[in-house]
């Protein structure tokens, strides 16, 4: 594995409800803005040999994500049809948002398409119209989502967090530690000011208990 990042990475997949809650407060949590990286969690586990990916009660799973979502002060769920969603393609939109500078921007729009709004990300209509919130031209993104390096980039990001140790999502690492889960962000902040220069010096990657 190569050195540990020197600001901390937001993990996320576009599919995950969790990862939107995630996405909503992790710039003010954290002491500093982190990189957001999107990535296909099934390409993720696949890359460390693993298969399955959001497991769980569905029924449990919304209704935790809707009381989380009243917690924060969000919008009311509404729930995509189908879900989870194919977003492999507002996936490969957020990678290309990232050349940019704006994978913050069009990712909180898709998630907020998704779960907001109740809109499939799988439909490429959704994915132009979070691509515009952002001001990035629809022709230049349905163009860029099908290009090489934009898939070569995704590939490779998925691989790096599966060799750092991502396993699920919403993740973010600090260094040489990893955190998941829901409470990622607090976890990750309460390690950035305990221990700022720290933690980034672990051989390899340590795992917060979410």
């Amino acid at each position: 594995m190569g050195d540990p990042p020197e600001r901390p990475v937001f993990y996320y997949d576009l599919a995950s409800p969790e990862c939107w809650l995630v996405a909503e407060r992790i710039n003010s949590v954290l002491p500093e803005v982190p990189v957001w990286q999107p990535l296909h969690l099934p390409t993720v586990l696949a890359a460390s040999g693993r298969e399955e990916a959001f497991e769980g009660d569905a029924s449990g799973q919304r209704a935790a994500v809707e009381h989380a979502a009243v917690e924060q002060g969000l919008l009311p769920v509404r729930w995509p049809d189908p879900f989870p969603a194919d977003t492999a393609l507002a996936t490969r939109a957020a990678v290309f948002a990232q050349a940019s500078g704006r994978a913050v921007a069009f990712s909180l729009a898709a998630f907020r398409q998704a779960f907001a709004a109740g809109r499939d990300l799988g439909d490429p209509d959704n994915v132009v119209i979070a691509a515009a919130a952002c001001e990035l031209h629809p022709r230049a993104v349905l163009k860029g989502i099908e290009t090489r390096s934009v898939r070569a980039r995704l590939e490779a990001a998925c691989v790096e967090a599966a060799v750092a140790g991502v396993r699920s999502v919403p993740a973010v690492r600090v260094g040489a530690a990893l955190f998941e889960g829901d409470r990622s962000p607090e976890r990750a902040g309460v390690a950035l000011s305990d221990s700022p220069t720290a933690i980034g010096s672990s051989a390899g990657p340590r795992r917060g208990v979410s």
